[in-house]
């Protein structure tokens, strides 16, 4: 299909967990849109077209390689492509604040702000600017004021049109969507804008998962729907540690009570603590917004969610140093995963970084091993002070380990020989599980002593006294 024969040309500012993947479903579902996914990263681009790509999704590659060179394109020459574009995404970082007012815990929207000067800068025609980057409620409104300021005769419409995939799943997500939420202004450009997008997702999505609502509600439902997943998270967690005081079982727990319509199982997998990109961030700008407009009580609520999350990671270590004689001193300690989740060598904010530190701390030697996180892993510890080795192959981690720590529930972790690695630790050898993802009973039975999240220790030997 030549250039000219596109309906509709499609530019995406930002490629990368969010821009990258939503873009390349977007162009293998509708051939006949141009869709060019820019960033100012030469690096970044380059991966996008080679074969080794800068993300780990499942079933990415395969549609990336279906549609490139054909109606999906990977660029830097960002200028050109906003000059030629009918449809702009916006899908810049929007990290935490690390200065000045709100620090820690507003949104930073520098670069939201860079890109909507660039996209000004640039445009000789009209353009539907749609919010993709999650960012606080009313932010369209900065982006609105910027885009036409001065002597612009140019017209933008911007909508909000949140991702909700998830990590892992996030192809599938993007195919499957629960919904796809999109905002506008309550006007007639306002309308014919979503109208546009519409006609882009209604290639796959059936008109029930098309959910259209005012720009604010959309801007806010992202930042409510994290806070949500990440209460749940936190609340299931919280009960864990009552669960191993009592002797209760998480586990059991969690399914009696997820049986109940009214609450149901997903997100009530008690664990070391929820990562990733969205919930620290997207929970500390809602506590940041209520703050903001006096409520107080609703920004206590749901900070106690981070407060929660950090609990959990921090206790996780207490009775690792508990069990372990209360010293890991010189003591090799294997991580059998760093990614946040499993099926993703992404590792923001991941419970796995802020462990390892909490163990460096306490003078432990860590042998880290993850099938496609060990990168990042290496990034994010770098400069840490400690002994850290990092492995591919998790039996060569656990040689000499006086313990395994097992961080991310990769689906290979259940299947590894645990005779042989509990053949090659010192002894007593111990094991961490941080996702209640092993066989427990078996792990058990083979020697080691087990400590899981929310359930009783098995100790061999234990003195019943």
């Amino acid at each position: 299909m030549s250039d000219n024969k596109f309906v509709k040309k499609i530019a995406c500012i930002g490629a990368g967990y969010v821009g990258g993947p939503t873009m390349t479903v977007i162009a293998n579902f509708c051939p006949d849109y141009q869709v060019t996914v820019l960033d100012i990263s030469q690096e970044r681009i380059d991966q996008w077209n080679s074969n080794e790509l800068p993300i780990f999704e499942p079933g990415l590659k395969e549609r990336v390689l279906k549609a490139r060179g054909q109606n999906l394109f990977f660029s830097t020459d960002i200028d050109r492509c906003i000059d030629e574009a009918d449809i702009i995404f916006v899908a810049v970082n929007t990290p935490t604040k690390t200065f000045g007012e709100g620090a820690g815990k507003a949104v930073d929207l520098q670069y939201i702000e860079q890109t909507a000067r660039r996209i000004k800068e640039n445009s000789k025609s009209d353009k539907i600017i749609v919010e993709k980057s999650t960012i606080p409620v009313r932010a369209a409104e900065t982006l609105g004021k910027i885009l036409h300021s001065g002597n612009n005769s140019i017209h933008f419409e911007i909508l909000s049109n949140p991702e909700f995939m998830a990590e892992g799943t996030g192809i599938h997500d993007m195919e499957n969507p629960d919904r796809i939420l999109i905002g506008s202004m309550d006007t007639p450009s306002g309308q014919a804008a979503r109208d546009e997008l519409i006609k882009i997702y209604e290639r796959w999505v059936t008109p029930e998962n098309l959910i259209t609502t005012n720009l604010w509600s959309s801007e806010l439902s992202k930042l409510v729907s994290n806070a949500f997943l990440a209460q749940r998270i936190s609340s299931i967690n919280s009960i864990s540690g009552l669960c191993e005081v009592t002797e209760a079982d998480v586990d059991e727990v969690a399914r009696a009570v997820g049986k109940d319509s009214r609450i149901g199982p997903k997100f009530l997998r008690a664990g070391v603590g929820f990562g990733g990109s969205c919930f620290r961030k997207d929970i500390l700008n809602l506590v940041y917004l209520c703050e903001h407009f006096g409520l107080q009580p609703v920004a206590d609520f749901w900070g106690q969610v981070i407060i929660m999350n950090d609990y959990q990671m921090e206790r996780f270590v207490q009775r690792m140093l508990k069990a372990m004689f209360n010293s890991v001193v010189d003591k090799k300690i294997a991580l059998f995963g760093f990614a946040f989740k499993p099926d993703t060598g992404d590792t923001r904010d991941s419970p796995a970084i802020y462990i390892s530190k909490m163990l460096l701390k306490e003078r432990a030697r860590l042998c880290i091993t993850d099938p496609h996180a060990l990168k990042n892993a290496q990034k994010d510890l770098e400069g840490v002070e400690g002994e850290i080795v990092y492995e591919p192959d998790p039996y060569k981690a656990a040689e000499g380990a006086h313990a395994i720590a097992l961080m991310t529930e990769w689906d290979q972790y259940k299947t590894l020989d645990y005779k042989r690695i509990f053949e090659s630790m010192e002894k007593p050898a111990f094991l961490f599980d941080g996702r209640n993802h092993l066989d427990h009973q078996a792990l058990f039975d083979l020697g080691f002593n087990v400590h899981s999240i929310g359930k009783p220790d098995r100790i061999q030997f234990d003195d019943p006294s």
